[in-house]
């Protein structure tokens, strides 16, 4: 009997031992960061509107309230790269999302948040998983043509989210299912926010809430622990965004081809020793800093009237350069560039033509060149970076944008528009600005200028 006593003893405690050491090899040795902690929202603040937030049992309890815009909890720390997961519940009635990569700066739209969000939508569309651009370019990546993360979304219940955000790829997967995957330029840092929706003045949504926990984050050696995606990924760079197909925009120029353009002084397009075409680049090369010396304005075969133009545009030190609209290219035949509105490029710091101009300042970025000096305040990356020039042309008022700001708008044909012409170097072109359509226009004054992201949407119907 002792003996057997002993076997069964041995016996219990060699099974104790194989399940410790199972439960030893599972256990989960991935340095995560845990970003909420102690019951407290310390290293959080919130952004926007005036929901209310609190935190009991380690999870963040965000609740609606009436007559106040998209409220944020937001992150102290910003992050560029990392690997975020996070458990998340919502009242079925109400739409959420997690921002990534999110930033909050006093001159974009008085604060505004704006960034990545990944969705969630309780809804029967059913984008949860999903990647908006709130408060900019809106939908980037759908979930219409994934069935199987549409279905992974559990109404009423806790759902799982996993985040990887490295260089310029975000994934994500709901429940273990692939829901995105994005290739996208647009912004590498910012923080983590947990939103809840506007409800505005609908009482019966007063007081819903949204659930957070088990949020942890890793941001070293994510090569280590990054997962790959079956998932074919969606490319934003010279290509159009969801939301921007659904309202009427198109690509100026395809990424890859000269296609849709020409030189504005034959119909070619320039030489590549003018103008290089790499990496989806669209890029001037050195010609001695002159004004279309060598020929190489580029210029598009369709003719627009009213529009919208989006250009991303990178400068090197001391560049010089412009977008042109209503250009006619049968108009100057001599020295220079082709004549039509401009949107000066220009490094302001290095290159003297900053200081010059008709009208003070107005040869700097963002100017109309030569009349209006663009607001000073105007938000600049740095010199080697990507911008991004709007243009807005529409029954006459124009509007000109700098990184999603505006910075100066003007009505064409207005007594103080013509004044402004006639003190101009333009003064001796009749109806300067004044085309009811023309091209568009790249210059090429002989500095390294690089192109790429150029959409336009006609307006076809005056109002």
């Amino acid at each position: 009997m002792k003996q057997l006593k002993y076997i069964a003893i041995f016996f219990i405690n060699f099974q104790m031992a194989g399940f410790l050491y199972s439960c030893n090899e599972n256990k989960d040795h991935t340095p995560w960061i845990n970003l909420i902690t102690d019951n407290t929202l310390e290293g959080w603040n919130i952004k926007g509107g005036k929901a209310t937030y609190k935190v009991e049992n380690g999870v963040i309890t965000g609740t609606t309230v009436a007559n106040t815009p998209n409220t944020f909890l937001t992150t102290n720390k910003l992050y560029s790269d990392f690997i975020l997961e996070i458990d998340f519940k919502v009242d079925s009635t109400m739409n959420s999302g997690i921002q990534i990569r999110s930033n909050s700066l006093p001159y974009y739209q008085n604060g505004r948040v704006h960034g990545y969000q990944v969705e969630i939508d309780p809804s029967k569309r059913a984008w949860s998983g999903g990647i908006y651009d709130e408060g900019r370019r809106k939908w980037l990546n759908t979930l219409e043509n994934n069935p199987n993360a549409q279905k992974a979304f559990k109404q009423n219940e806790w759902n799982h989210y996993r985040v990887e955000a490295i260089g310029d790829t975000i994934k994500t997967w709901l429940n273990g299912v692939p829901a995105s995957y994005l290739i996208d330029e647009k912004t590498s840092s910012g923080f983590i926010g947990l939103q809840v929706h506007s409800i505005g003045n609908n009482t019966e949504k007063v007081g819903k809430q949204v659930m957070w926990r088990n949020a942890k984050i890793l941001t070293d050696n994510l090569s280590k622990y990054a997962t790959k995606s079956p998932l074919e990924p969606i490319i934003t760079k010279n290509s159009l965004t969801y939301s921007e197909k659904q309202s009427g925009w198109k690509m100026l120029w395809d990424g890859k081809t000269s296609n849709g353009w020409r030189s504005a002084r034959s119909e070619q397009f320039p030489a590549d020793s003018i103008w290089k075409i790499e990496n989806g680049e669209l890029s001037v090369i050195t010609t001695g800093g002159l004004e279309s010396a060598a020929g190489g304005d580029i210029v598009t075969r369709e003719l627009f009237g009213d529009f919208e133009l989006s250009v991303d545009f990178k400068l090197s030190p001391g560049a010089n350069s412009g977008i042109k609209y209503y250009v006619d290219t049968e108009i100057n035949k001599g020295p220079g560039s082709s004549i039509g509105l401009e949107y000066q490029l220009l490094d302001d710091e290095l290159h003297e033509d900053a200081k010059l101009g008709s009208h003070e300042w107005s040869r700097t970025l963002g100017s109309v060149y030569d009349l209006i000096a663009a607001d000073v305040n105007k938000p600049v990356n740095p010199i080697g970076e990507w911008n991004t020039a709007y243009i807005s042309s529409k029954n006459n008022h124009v509007e000109y944008w700098l990184n999603g700001v505006k910075i100066l708008e003007f009505e064409r044909g207005s007594p103080e528009f013509l004044k402004l012409v006639s003190e101009s170097k333009y003064s001796k072109w009749p109806n300067f600005g004044m085309l009811d359509k023309g091209n568009i226009l790249l210059q090429e004054h002989g500095f390294p200028v690089s192109f790429k992201n150029i959409k336009i949407r006609s307006i076809d119907n005056k109002e």
